[in-house]
């Protein structure tokens, strides 16, 4: 089994050489211990709270725990605290602050900037990153926050890669960029919806997700152009082909969305971009290297078609629209085209199910999950009791009809696999021999420059045959312990002196005792760059709701940054008339209706209805942007 060989030491040691991490979600400590088997440079996860993702919280113990294995690998761990902190909650941020510091987390992802004074009031010394949650997508906001003292900022994901170059042509600080996932159809930090709608706030961690909810779209006279759909609904972000692109422009850290996904999806994703980024670099070498050590050899092939998908988009990362952005059939996982319906046979509370392939080799498994669309607009899904063939054994569904599309959206196969054979991780160790009167000298030096040395001392034995024991000291030293892979590098045997015989048994405790010796000792992480606060940046002279101004710290902050007035945060205000989202994706478009792009006639004021809840779109055709506004009942 050939292990990938790593070339983060040459990072440490050459300044010239750009670092690339992948950065992969965890919802509890153990997904996130699967995404470092499985090859990743960062892992992000939640503290017991205010974290963006309320149902995905943990305990410091479990994120300690994460921390001391990841750093086995120089993996880092990032603590996200990327809610708005309202006043009271100031004394609790500190107490996890402290927490965390303790805890050995390598950066905190925030979205109140409120965080950094308490920190460093605190002296607490933790590297910041911006979340996407500040919606960064100017070089003037980007400049802005970097003067605030964040040593990376998290772009939204709405921008094209001309936008990426323009903002990291302005700042030192590192960016970072989604490349994988689902997709907030605002523009991050800034939609309000699901707290105008139901009082849980995306800024707070409760999002309801309604851009997920059906509506009909109807006119200024109550007409409805289309009922039930989920026309707020995007495909998932993929953009494993674009990673050169993305670094070129600038982006050195690759996200992964997802802390409220499974095991294997993280596994089967976090494989998939790792292999990808690993290709990377062995093409250009003297340009980038990983982030973390140690390389995965064998196990599953992944396969991002089998794992949870809304279909894939790369939205405007080209600065155009291209095809398709959006999911309103469904905004659930439908999974893989299995085929067509061909025919039913019902027998009491069971039936057969006879599928016409979508294409050829189509292999179904029992315990298979498939979806298929009704013609009302929902989504029906099944689990298969047995399959045979095309055929497809299980309990009745009423719904199902000949001719009915078949998604797959479990493949049993495919998880049985990556449960099986999840690949083995390992840090390279060369190790270099010397012969020596009555002894051997073994030196063994990590990829990420530990060493440790071992005199093995024969008692007097010499070795018959001193060409077969050299030999079988290469072979038992060039092994595997613990997480490290052996090999011996170089063996010298100066003026040919006597070779020393040894026992198989003392040659393999020599390899355990120099593992042993390399475990005590850190791993040498690659350093993250710490932020710089700039005073001299201004901000602009007003701040309206959209900064999410929360607490007295980060109005003091704007005030002394130049703004003359400030707004409450929505969730505070319940501002009447506010945006209550905008964003590049648009309606319009989607359904080629679309004035400005596909010359059609103007449709005059358009309405998303739900359970009699009105919203109103606008179109802010120059900037090809979509605004929905509250609009009352219908």
């Amino acid at each position: 089994m050939q292990l990938l060989t790593s070339s983060s030491s040459k990072c440490s040691a050459n300044s010239l050489l750009k670092t690339l991490e992948l950065l992969a979600p965890a919802k509890t400590a153990e997904i996130g211990i699967a995404a470092v088997d499985c090859g990743v440079d960062a892992v992000y996860i939640a503290g017991p709270s205010f974290g963006a993702r309320r149902a995905a919280s943990n305990s410091m113990d479990d994120v300690r725990r994460l921390v001391e294995y990841a750093h086995r690998f120089g993996v880092r761990v990032f603590l996200t605290v990327n809610t708005i902190i309202y006043e009271e909650e100031i004394p609790e941020v500190r107490k996890l602050l402290q927490e965390a510091r303790d805890a050995g987390i390598d950066a905190l992802i925030v979205q109140d900037p409120a965080v950094l004074q308490i920190a460093g009031e605190a002296g607490i010394d933790i590297p910041m990153h911006a979340s996407t949650q500040c919606s960064i997508r100017t070089p003037e906001k980007a400049r802005f926050y970097e003067s605030l003292g964040f040593s990376r900022l998290v772009l939204e994901r709405e921008l094209s890669l001309k936008d990426i170059t323009e903002i990291s042509s302005t700042i030192d600080a590192e960016i970072e960029f989604f490349v994988h996932g689902a997709l907030c159809v605002c523009y991050s930090g800034q939609c309000y919806l699901s707290e105008y709608l139901t009082g849980r706030s995306a800024n707070r961690g409760e999002c309801a997700q309604p851009c997920r909810s059906l509506y009909d779209l109807t006119d200024a006279a109550g007409h409805t152009i289309v009922r039930r759909k989920a026309l707020l609904s995007l495909k998932d972000y993929n953009l494993i082909t674009r990673l050169e692109d993305l670094a070129v422009a600038g982006v050195s850290s690759f996200k992964i969305e997802g802390r409220l996904k499974n095991a294997s999806y993280v596994r089967n994703v976090v494989r998939a971009y790792s292999d990808a980024l690993d290709a990377l670099v062995a093409r250009y070498p003297d340009r980038f290297c990983r982030s973390s050590f140690g390389r995965v050899s064998g196990g599953f092939t992944p396969d991002l078609d089998k794992t949870f998908n809304r279909g894939y988009t790369t939205l405007w990362l080209d600065g155009r629209r291209g095809p398709a952005w959006s999911s309103m059939d469904t905004p659930k996982s439908m999974g893989e085209d299995i085929g067509t319906v061909s025919s039913i046979r019902r027998s009491g509370p069971r039936m057969d199910i006879t599928i016409r392939p979508a294409k050829t080799a189509t292999a179904l498994h029992n315990g298979d999950g498939f979806a298929f669309p009704c013609p009302d607009g929902d989504i029906i899904g099944f689990r298969a009791d047995t399959c045979n063939g095309l055929t497809i054994s299980t309990r009745s569904i009423p719904e199902l009809y000949i001719g009915a599309r078949l998604y797959r959206n479990i493949n049993t196969a495919f998880e049985k696999t990556m449960d099986r054979q999840n690949g083995i991780r390992e840090i390279s160790v060369n190790v270099d021999l010397t012969v020596l009167p009555d002894c051997i000298r073994a030196t063994a030096a990590t990829e990420d420059g530990r060493s440790a040395t071992i005199e093995i001392n024969a008692n007097g034995n010499s070795a018959e045959q001193p060409g077969r024991m050299l030999d079988t000291l290469r072979a038992q030293l060039s092994k595997r312990t613990s997480h490290y892979t052996f090999s011996v590098n170089s063996i010298d045997n100066p003026e040919g002196a006597q070779v020393p015989f040894f026992t198989v048994s003392s040659i393999n405790a020599v390899r355990r005792e120099l593992a042993a010796r390399l475990d005590a000792q850190p791993v040498n992480m690659i350093p993250m760059p710490s932020g710089k606060v700039n005073p001299s940046v201004r901000e602009v002279s007003s701040v309206t709701y959209k900064s999410n101004i929360a607490n007295s710290i980060t109005r003091a902050l704007y005030a002394g940054r130049g703004a003359s007035s400030t707004e409450d945060a929505y969730e505070i205000s319940h501002r009447p008339g506010a945006e209550l989202m905008r964003t590049r994706y648009c309606i319009r478009y989607e359904l080629g209706i679309c004035p400005v792009h596909q010359r059609a006639a103007d449709s005059g004021p358009l309405f998303l209805v739900n359970n009699s809840r009105r919203l109103a779109l606008e179109f802010d055709c120059r900037h090809c942007e979509m605004v929905v506004r509250e609009a009352g009942l219908a």
